[in-house]
């Protein structure tokens, strides 16, 4: 199944939750994470639950501190 992570191209083997997906790159620990699927923020809290379909655009962005 191939899904677009921040307009990059990714083959998942299976389905896989946002979970699933953050942990396979060595994300599910950091915070300051936000993700939006087809242009729809997906709440920390239902990162578990809600599995990814085929061509679903993923953006992961990342907080940083600065000044």
């Amino acid at each position: 199944m191939t899904i677009f992570l921040n307009n990059q191209a990714k083959e998942l083997s299976e389905p896989s939750s946002v979970s699933a997906l953050l942990q396979l790159l060595q994300l599910e620990q950091q915070r300051g994470i936000a993700v939006a699927i087809n242009d729809q923020v997906v709440p920390r809290s239902n990162w578990d639950s809600y599995l990814l379909q085929p061509n679903d655009r993923l953006t992961l962005i990342r907080a940083t501190q600065g000044g």
